[in-house]
């Protein structure tokens, strides 16, 4: 997973003098809210910043948070966008002391993000490396441990028309895996069997022994986590690529 949020300016300052507030600074506000996933990091540091903006609040505060905006993803055209907007509601003079800070954070021209990069911000999970057994798959593939203790767990990104060669988990009992989507659109799709589209949330279960194989679609990059389900004798057998003509059917189904 994504690193997490961690302060210690709250124990550093005022630990001796104030350590309540100290351990609500540090444990609650940033340890506990800015790490809740059910809004994103870059969307919290927007809120933050219109939220100082229209209390007036152009201090050394907003400074750092105009610094964490911009380690959350936020580009210097959307942080000019955002204090503009904002300079509506907030004030003109306002907008001036914020638009101050905000050159000196973003003075330098950042590169623009790769296509890996873009998706890495719209995906709780880490996305990785390059698959080790990134030969069985055509395009690249990306790979990262989520979980190596009580249940296997890997997040598998695809880049856009990535996919695996068809493959079978086989087993003596159990076995098998299961693939939750997390980002972007992709397919799954068992020997003899229709395709099955994939897209955030969706979750598919593959028994041992059935030759199956997934990825990306040809448009979009694509994320899952695949489980690895408990059993005996436990192996992979990888096959025969998947061919053009067989993706690109696929990849014509609305």
């Amino acid at each position: 997973m994504k690193e997490k949020i961690k302060q210690t300016a709250g124990r550093e300052k005022l630990e001796v003098f104030a350590p309540e507030f100290a351990h609500f600074n540090d444990d609650v506000l940033f340890g506990e809210n800015w790490n809740n996933t059910d809004i994103d990091l870059k969307t919290r540091s927007i809120i933050v910043i219109s939220v100082f903006m229209g209390r007036g609040l152009a201090d050394s505060s907003l400074k750092y948070h105009l610094l964490t905006a911009k380690k959350h993803g936020v580009t210097k055209k959307e942080i000019a966008a955002i204090i503009t907007h904002a300079a509506f509601y907030a004030g003109w003079p306002m907008a001036w002391a914020v638009f101050n800070m905000a050159k000196e954070v973003w003075a330098e021209d950042e590169p623009a993000l790769t296509e890996k990069e873009a998706f890495q911000q719209q995906i709780l999970f880490d996305i990785g490396d390059i698959n080790p057994v990134n030969q069985y798959f055509t395009g690249d593939s990306y790979l990262s441990v989520v979980s190596d203790s009580q249940v296997t767990c890997f997040n598998v990104t695809f880049e856009p028309g990535c996919r695996n060669f068809w493959h079978t988990h086989h087993a003596k009992r159990g076995g098998g895996q299961m693939l939750i989507c997390v980002g972007g659109e992709g397919w799954y799709q068992e020997w003899g069997k229709e395709p099955v589209k994939m897209t955030p949330g969706t979750v598919v279960h593959i028994p041992a022994e059935v030759k199956h194989w997934h990825g990306a679609s040809d448009s979009s990059w694509f994320a899952h986590l695949a489980f690895e389900i408990d059993g005996e004798e436990m192996s992979n057998e990888w096959q025969e690529p998947v061919d053009e003509e067989t993706y690109a059917k696929v990849n014509a189904l609305v």
